[in-house]
C-alpha cells in the first residue's frame, strides 16, 4: 500500500500529555501527517473511549505511557494491522496474545546508543575518579601537580561487559577507541560476532574475577534474575568498578549492599530493584563509594524524538508493503527485558 491520499491508514497515537511533545515533536508529526491521518489518546487506562478509537484505526503508535493493550481490544471488527512502539520493551506494555493478532514492532537502536553513551560516562567518571576530585574541590582541597594517582586511565584495562545486545554493542564500539581489552558473557552470542566488536567471548566467572570494570547491559528474564549473587559479587576484584545500565534485578540487592558497605568495590546505577524511583531514605543513596542516576540513561529529549521518529517510519515501511526494521515477534519475548 502506498502513503498516497486514496489510502492513507489511519493512526492513534497514544501518548500522554507529557510524553507526546517528547516522541512527536513537531518535525516527527509533520512526517506522520505525510504517512497517514492520525489522532492521539491521551488517557493511560483502557475506556470505552480507547476501544472506540482502536476500532477505528489501522495502526497504533505506543509509548511509555500508553495504556497496557490485551488481545480483547482488538475484535473481531478492529482495523488494526499494526503497533510501533517508541521503545525497546515490550512485556509490559501488552499481552503476549496481542502478538498473533497484529504486526508488532519497536524502536530500539536510539535508545540502545543512549544506554550506551550513559555506561560509557559512568566508566569514565569512576576511572577517572571525577565525582572525588569535584568533592574535595568544593571542600576547598588543594593539589598540586606533584600529585598523581595509580590507575586513572581506561587504556590498557579488561572491562567487562555482560550482555551484547543492540547496548552491548554500542557501548563496544564507543569504548574500542578507548584502547581497552573487552571480555564478553553473553550465552547467546557467538565467538565470531563478539571477535567482530574487537572483545572476547567470556564464561561470566572468569569476566567477573579478571576485569577492574564490569559493565551490566543484559535483558532481566527469569534466567538472569539475580545473576550477580553473593558469590559472583566476591568474584569481583578488590577496588573495581561496577555499571548497570540494564536492570537492577540482575544484581541481588542485599548481596550488593553487602560488598558496597564492606567497601570493596565502587558501583554506578542507574536502575535499582525492586523499587523505582529508589526510596528517599534507602541505603544506597547513602553510601559514599555509589553514584546513583534515576533510570534516565535513555531519557534524554533528543533519544526519545528519535524513537518516535523510527516508529513512524515503521508504519510507513508497513503501509508501503515493506519489511519492518525491528519487527517483534512472540518467540523474541523469552530474551527480552
Amino acid at each position: 500500500m502506498s502513503e498516497g491520499k486514496a489510502e492513507r491508514p489511519r493512526v492513534l497515537v497514544l501518548a500522554s500529555d507529557a510524553l507526546f511533545p517528547h516522541f512527536f515533536p513537531e518535525r516527527v508529526r509533520a512526517r506522520l501527517g505525510e504517512v497517514g491521518e492520525w489522532a492521539r489518546f491521551g488517557g493511560r487506562e483502557d475506556t470505552p473511549e480507547l476501544r472506540k478509537e482502536i476500532a477505528r484505526s489501522d495502526a497504533l503508535l505506543t509509548t511509555w505511557h500508553s495504556p497496557f493493550l490485551r488481545a480483547d481490544m482488538f475484535g473481531d471488527g478492529s482495523a488494526v494491522r499494526l503497533i510501533a512502539h517508541c521503545g525497546g520493551e515490550l512485556k509490559a506494555r501488552m499481552e503476549e496474545a496481542v502478538f498473533e493478532r497484529v504486526a508488532v514492532a519497536n524502536a530500539p537502536e536510539p535508545m540502545a546508543r543512549g544506554v550506551a553513551e550513559m555506561a560509557l560516562a559512568m566508566t569514565l567518571m569512576l576511572v577517572r575518579r571525577i565525582p572525588q576530585y569535584a568533592e574535595e574541590m568544593r571542600a576547598g582541597k588543594t593539589l598540586t601537580n606533584e600529585y598523581a594517582s595509580v590507575g586513572e586511565s581506561v587504556r590498557g584495562r579488561r572491562v567487562g561487559l555482560v550482555g551484547f545486545g543492540r547496548i552491548g554493542r554500542a557501548y563496544a564500539r564507543m569504548v574500542a577507541p578507548l584502547g581497552v581489552e573487552l571480555l564478553v558473557s553473553d550465552p547467546f552470542c557467538a565467538p565470531e560476532s563478539v571477535a567482530e566488536h574487537g572483545a572476547r567471548l567470556s564464561a561470566l566467572d572468569e569476566l567477573l574475577g579478571s576485569c577492574s570494570v564490569v559493565v551490566l547491559a543484559a535483558a532481566l528474564t527469569p534466567e538472569t534474575r539475580g545473576l550477580l549473587d553473593a558469590r559472583r559479587l566476591a568474584l569481583i576484584p578488590d577496588g573495581a568498578y561496577l555499571v548497570n545500565v540494564a536492570r537492577g534485578g540482575l544484581f541481588e540487592t542485599e548481596a550488593l549492599l553487602a560488598e558496597l558497605r564492606a567497601g570493596r568495590i565502587t558501583a554506578a546505577l542507574d536502575v535499582t530493584d525492586p523499587l523505582e524511583p529508589l526510596p528517599a531514605d534507602h541505603e544506597l543513596r547513602r553510601l559514599p563509594n555509589v553514584y546513583l542516576t534515576p533510570h534516565v540513561a535513555a531519557g534524554g529529549v533528543e533519544v526519545r524524538a528519535a524513537m518516535g521518529a523510527e516508529a513512524v517510519e515503521e508504519v510507513a515501511r508497513f503501509f508501503r508493503d515493506e519489511p519492518l526494521r525491528n519487527r517483534v515477534t512472540r518467540e523474541m519475548l523469552a530474551r527480552m527485558t
